[in-house]
Order: C-alpha cells, then sequence, then structure tokens
C-alpha cells in the first residue's frame, strides 16, 4: 500500500481528521487531522523515534507482528478550524469514561475545549453556565488557587502539565509557610467556578528556580458544599494566582 498521496488527492482532500486503527483488534488507537500526507507520518516516525510514547509503540508492535496499520479518513474537505473541531469531537466522544471504558487512544491530550465545549450531561451544563455563588462555612479557612493555565491539559505546558486535576490544585503555591499551616480546604478554581475540593492534611516547602512553594497533601472531597460553586466575589487580582477566605485570618 502506497504511503503517501498524489497531488490530486491531497487537493481534494484538503484539511482532514483520520484515525489509526489496529489491525489485531480492529480498535482506534489514535485520532488526528492534518493535510497532505499527514496520516502516513506516524508510521515514519516510529521507524526514526525511539521513543517509548503509546502511540509509536503501538505502531510499532503491529510492524513486528507483520501487519499494517489500517488508516481511515473520517471527514475531509474540510478547513484548519473545521478539521480542529471534529477532531475534537471524535476524541472526546472515544475517551468520554462515563459510557466508553475500553477504548484507548494513545493521543497525548485530551479532544480541545473539553470542558468548555466538550461532551456533558445536562446537570454539568447547569454546573457551567448557571452556578450558585460560594457560601463560606463559618470558621472554615479556604485557599482559592487558579487552575486557568492548568486544568484544560491540551493547552497547558511546562509547569503547568500535570497528571490530573488533583495535582494541579495541590502544587506548587508562592504562599509563607504559616499560611499554609492555617487551610483547611483548597479550592481549585477554572473561570470562576469551582472544580475541586482537597480537605488538607499537610504540606512540603520545596525549593524552585523562582524561590519558595508550596506542595499541599489531602483528600478529594467529592460531596463539599464548595464543589461547582461561583466565587466571582473573590477575584485573584491581576495576575493572581492565589486568594483567600476570608480575606483576613490568614
Amino acid at each position: 500500500m502506497s504511503e503517501f498521496f498524489k497531488e490530486s488527492v491531497k487537493s481534494a482532500l484538503k484539511y482532514y481528521v483520520y484515525a489509526l486503527v489496529d489491525p489485531r483488534n480492529k480498535c482506534i488507537f489514535y485520532v488526528g487531522k492534518g493535510c497532505g500526507d499527514r496520516i502516513y507520518n506516524h508510521a515514519k516516525d516510529a521507524l526514526r523515534d525511539n521513543s517509548d510514547s503509546l502511540k509509536l509503540t503501538t505502531i510499532r508492535e503491529i510492524h513486528e507482528a507483520g501487519l499494517e496499520v489500517i488508516y481511515y479518513i473520517l471527514r475531509h474537505n474540510l478547513s484548519e478550524k473545521e478539521a480542529f473541531l471534529v477532531e475534537s469531537s471524535i476524541i472526546d466522544l472515544l475517551t468520554y469514561e462515563s459510557f466508553n471504558m475500553k477504548n484507548v487512544l494513545a493521543n497525548i491530550a485530551t479532544g480541545h475545549h473539553q470542558w468548555d465545549e466538550g461532551i456533558k450531561t445536562t446537570e454539568e451544563i447547569n454546573i457551567l453556565y448557571d452556578c450558585p455563588k460560594i457560601e463560606p462555612v463559618a470558621g472554615d479557612r479556604l485557599l482559592l488557587v487558579s487552575l486557568n493555565k492548568s486544568y484544560n491539559q491540551s493547552k497547558a505546558y511546562g509547569v503547568y502539565r500535570r497528571a490530573n486535576v488533583y495535582e494541579s490544585a495541590r502544587k506548587y503555591w508562592v504562599i509563607s509557610a504559616k499560611k499554609a499551616a492555617k487551610v483547611d480546604f483548597i479550592l481549585g478554581v477554572y473561570r470562576k467556578i469551582v472544580r475541586i475540593v482537597i480537605d488538607v492534611k499537610g504540606y512540603n516547602v520545596c525549593e524552585s528556580d523562582s524561590g519558595r512553594r508550596i506542595a499541599f497533601e489531602g483528600n478529594i472531597v467529592t460531596d463539599s458544599p464548595y464543589l461547582n460553586k461561583d466565587v466571582s466575589d473573590y477575584p485573584f487580582g491581576s495576575g493572581g494566582a492565589v486568594t483567600y477566605i476570608p480575606r483576613t485570618g490568614f
């Protein structure tokens, strides 16, 4: 099978969204977008690149079994923007855990804008667009941390690349050890809404190139009254990454 398109085919395809399928189980293991011969480049990368990414490892295993990757064009004749949206929707559909527990994609990141515009229950839609204001419990000392740079991992980079939202919320924050010792709960905030609540059990002081930072330890609270609440009455301020409730008492 040829691993390139003729110019007439490339011209007709324009931007497209494609899937790589494992011939051993007929399962999609990668979804991508591109133009030209992009769909075929992964197999070439597997021959040149020795990295252990799931995508390239799967391709090598297919070749070692004497088989070839199966290629599908899912949608074509698209603009780049349209391809971006179609790719995102398909990745979300194939990785949404509530009704897809078996399919595993080798894509590093989930669909673009997965939280903002991806698959949701109607309850989650209401959480996103009609959240009640937070009502702090008297005596609770809350540390609000901004997840705007780390919640959407498809756009996160550098120190903001994290394994999960818990790792994003618990570290690394520029606050004093004195204040850290007083925190009862961490509220991870994305776009003014509390996305995760952590019951703090302790903290560590970490040294970095930019000075001392705090990394907390604790348990995720899934039934917290603070979860999915609007905290727009407690802004972070210009460029700020943390704020407190109450404003005094820390």
